[in-house]
């Protein structure tokens, strides 16, 4: 296990990404079930990958605007189903 104080978690739990957005924990939820954004579900509870956050933070930041939630919806919604069309392959 790393014990080093400047590196952050690997997952993140719903409510600790709720806050560093400044949403309502509902609305990431919401988010998550939509397939609107990265989440792992473990049994009940669902964690979000450090990785992801990261992502999204660098996205918003390059793009300099703002990130529609549906344009990340018909997004990963495409990306998925032409995954599944091709049999999972990667080419």
């Amino acid at each position: 296990m790393d014990t080093n104080p400047n590196v952050g978690p690997t997952f993140y739990t719903v409510g600790e990404v709720a806050r560093i957005l400044r949403v309502n924990p509902v609305t990431l939820y919401r988010a998550i079930r939509d397939d609107a954004f990265p989440a792992v579900r473990i049994r009940t509870r669902y964690v979000v990958p450090a990785a992801a956050l990261n992502e999204l933070i660098a996205e918003v930041t390059a793009s300099g605007g703002c990130v529609d939630l549906a344009d990340l919806i018909a997004k990963r919604r495409m990306e998925r189903e032409a995954h599944q069309a091709t049999g999972g392959a990667s080419w």
